[in-house]
């Protein structure tokens, strides 16, 4: 066997083991995130069995194989993403790519049946190796504009979600990122230097591990709130028995704010500029509950709307209040409302 699929072998077993080790290890695990690994290792066991092929007939089955993983693994890896950056409407983006999905497969499994993607292919065994010699067809093309299609809409939704500030984390960030211009590269490359050796193979498989990576942290910030939030509701439960009023907690109370001669509540730089650079600290939960907060929603509107028990909700608000530098909900949509309007004017 070459060394060449000696590192197929090496990169199938490892793909397979991080797709083991995620359905056991995490208890909590996203279905397109599993999927991704699944689809990394049947495209390196694709890229595997075509190297060791014999006969033309295994080999075109190899990759078609590999095409199955290929073609279904930029869903997953997007919808992963989609998953991150918390966009919406993911059910009806999955309803209407899954068919394209399936159907630019069934285009690049024609060869042997039809000659529309390849329209010759030959064997070619060298050293151990086996490769296929293609003359591409006239709908080739699809599978690169489907491919440019996907890294294209992936960079968009990053782009939002750092712009409308989904993403507060700077680290979360560049692992999105990385993980999508990474491959992007490592698939231009191949585009324009002709080699032997699949390097998406390995490219794929260091993508597994910076989502992974992503998830964790995700994950143990979400334990942190939780955790956070269940000592906050026991606190607020011990207060409340003891008579302590928590009506400032739920963002309900009417501080007094600076007033000019008219009664009307003035401009503090100092406290206004705090505002503005703690919207970036706010995590992608206390941001929703913030906008929502803008938006008019009432407490309860908001609790419902974001999935958590008002106690919890509690837990949130005092984080936001503190991130924002204010103490109450009047004076979070005064200082939102006063930036809202400093940005349109600017516009």
């Amino acid at each position: 066997m070459s060394s060449i699929s000696i590192i197929y072998a090496a990169t199938t077993v490892l793909s397979l083991l991080l797709a083991v080790s995620y359905c056991c290890a995490m208890k909590k695990k996203e279905i397109w995130m599993l999927l991704l690994y699944f689809s990394v290792f049947i495209v390196n066991g694709g890229y595997l069995c075509l190297s060791i092929s014999k006969t033309l007939g295994e080999a075109l089955l190899a990759n078609r194989i590999a095409y199955l993983g290929s073609a279904f693994l930029p869903l997953c890896m997007l919808m992963t993403i989609m998953n991150v950056c918390k966009t919406g409407h993911r059910k009806v983006a999955t309803a209407v790519l899954l068919p394209i999905t399936c159907v630019v497969f069934l285009i690049a499994a024609t060869p042997g049946y039809s000659d529309c993607y390849y329209r010759s292919v030959t064997l070619d065994i060298t050293d151990g190796l086996t490769t296929l010699v293609k003359e591409y067809g006239p709908l080739h093309s699809v599978y690169l504009y489907y491919l440019v299609a996907y890294f294209a809409i992936m960079i968009g939704i990053i782009a939002c979600a750092i712009i409308k500030r989904k993403i507060t984390s700077a680290s979360h960030a560049t692992i999105l990122a990385s993980v999508t211009l990474g491959n992007i590269a490592v698939w231009g490359i191949e585009q324009i230097i002709d080699i032997e050796f699949e390097f998406l193979s390995i490219s794929y498989i260091i993508t597994e591990l910076f989502l992974l990576m992503l998830h964790i942290m995700l994950q143990v910030q979400e334990h942190t709130a939780k955790t956070g939030a269940e000592a906050f509701a026991a606190e607020n439960s011990a207060a409340q028995t003891s008579g302590v009023d928590t009506a400032a907690e739920d963002g309900e109370t009417t501080e007094n704010m600076p007033t000019d001669s008219d009664g009307e509540p003035e401009e503090p730089i100092d406290e206004y500029r705090r505002f503005c650079d703690g919207i970036a600290l706010l995590t992608i939960t206390e941001r929703k509950i913030f906008d929502l907060y803008v938006s008019g929603k009432s407490t309860q509107e908001t609790a419902e709307a974001v999935g958590i028990k008002e106690n919890t909700l509690k837990f949130h608000n005092k984080n936001i209040y503190q991130k924002l530098g204010v103490s109450s909900r009047k004076q979070l949509l005064y200082y939102a409302n006063l930036s809202n309007e400093t940005e349109a004017s600017e516009n």
